[in-house]
């Protein structure tokens, strides 16, 4: 079949290479389409899928894929695929060089679709491609978990572990990090026990031993400590010290909240108490130093116990135990009730408050993450499902290699 110069030039293009063929090339202007026609030599042979045996179409099955534009033309590409006769394997189906397998896109077109996926939202790429969201979330997900398939964790020692929400009414995933790649491992539905039960499952399934976790860092969930004392025994628990930090910050807005209802000095000044001092503006800063002066302001006792909680984590590990007893004893002795039930959590999870003064880690990296996440739920303006949620959290922060399924691109 001799093909016009025009074939050679969008064959060329496409990177159609030998047997296959531009057969047809149609642009209806009124459709802003263009519709490409390929065809295979008469009597070529395709190798066979089992053992890449050269064999003749047994018959054919025509199918369409949608490509890359071409300028503002929404391009299709058309060809009858064919079915070979192998003589060991019987009849087999031949894959599309240009598609995967069961897709309507072409590769190229999977390929720009994920980045702009990625970049953008759904919804957003939706518009751009002028194609179906939900054949787009489909496509999302197929590339989401072929690249959860060649998550390596054989190597995973340290963990880090917290909750973000899905969307409004307490719906929530649980994100497990690796601290040394810093990505995403497993991100599943709850925030209960159960979680660090997938979390295993997934761990064993992909190369990993749960008997090799060495430490975990997390807040200060009931459930949490549960499920990773169940399913990770030999693992050390440290207590996320930006988690404990926001405890002790809350006990400080509690004593705030009760004297303002006498003081009314006390009133519209909880980020003075909140904020670090170097963040203050000069007006806080003068409210603060002229409360701190008061010796019956409660909130300014508080904020003192605040200030000497922090100094904490500067102390030397030999004395950091010694430091935090007498803080707890002295919160204990005051009559401020929020502080002395942070001194009470305190103590109930001693050893892992310790931890970190050998561990060092800290949920610091999970904070960055979740700020990429819930900045692309607001740009979405959230999830229809949590499944499209989790497959949006591995594509945006779990550093999934797309490489293996995107390996096949014509160059």
């Amino acid at each position: 079949m001799t093909q016009s110069a025009e074939a050679l030039l969008f064959q060329a293009a496409l990177g159609i290479q030998e047997p296959w063929m531009i057969k047809e090339i149609r642009l209806i202007e009124a459709n802003h389409e263009l519709h490409i026609t390929l065809d295979f030599v008469k009597g070529a042979a395709f190798p066979c899928p089992e053992c890449a045996q050269a064999c003749k179409a047994y018959d054919t099955k025509e199918r369409t894929w949608r490509h890359l534009n071409f300028f503002q033309f929404k391009t299709y590409l058309h060809a009858r695929l064919p079915r070979i006769q192998c003589s060991e394997h019987g009849v087999k189906s031949i894959t599309a060089p240009w598609a995967r397998t069961g897709s309507g896109f072409t590769l190229l077109f999977e390929a720009l679709a994920l980045l702009l996926m990625k970049e953008t939202t759904v919804k957003g790429a939706s518009r751009i491609l002028a194609e179906n969201d939900t054949r787009l979330w489909r496509l999302l997900k197929y590339y989401v978990n072929q690249g959860v398939e060649y998550i390596d964790c054989s190597e995973v020692k340290k963990m880090a572990v917290d909750e973000t929400s899905s969307k409004r009414g307490h719906i929530y995933v649980s994100l497990f990090v690796d601290l040394a790649s810093r990505k995403v491992l497993h991100a599943t539905p709850g925030k209960d026990a159960a979680t660090f039960g997938s979390f295993e499952q997934f761990l064993r399934k992909h190369k990993g031993n749960p008997f090799c976790i060495q430490e975990i860092v997390m807040d200060m969930s009931p459930a949490f400590i549960k499920g990773a004392k169940t399913h990770f025994p030999g693992a050390h628990l440290t207590f996320d010290k930006f988690h404990l930090q926001k405890i002790v910050n809350e006990g400080v807005d509690k004593v705030r909240k009760a004297e303002s209802i006498h003081r009314d000095d006390l009133k519209g000044s909880r980020y003075v108490w909140l904020k670090r001092k170097q963040d203050l503006k000069t007006k806080e800063t003068a409210q603060l130093e002229s409360l701190m002066q008061d010796p019956f302001c409660e909130t300014a006792q508080a904020y003192q116990m605040k200030l000497v909680f922090e100094e904490l984590w500067k102390v030397p590990p030999a004395f950091a135990e010694v430091h935090l007893y007498e803080w707890v004893s002295w919160v204990k002795r005051s009559t401020l009730e929020p502080m002395k039930q942070v001194a009470a959590t305190i103590e109930r999870h001693w050893r892992g408050i310790i931890r970190w003064f050998e561990s060092q880690i800290n949920n610091g990296i999970l904070e960055g993450i979740n700020s990429l996440i819930q900045a692309a739920k607001r740009k979405a303006r959230g999830y229809r499902t949590i499944e499209n949620l989790i497959a949006m959290i591995y594509l945006i922060v779990g550093k999934i290699d797309l490489q293996h399924i995107l390996g096949r691109l014509p160059t």
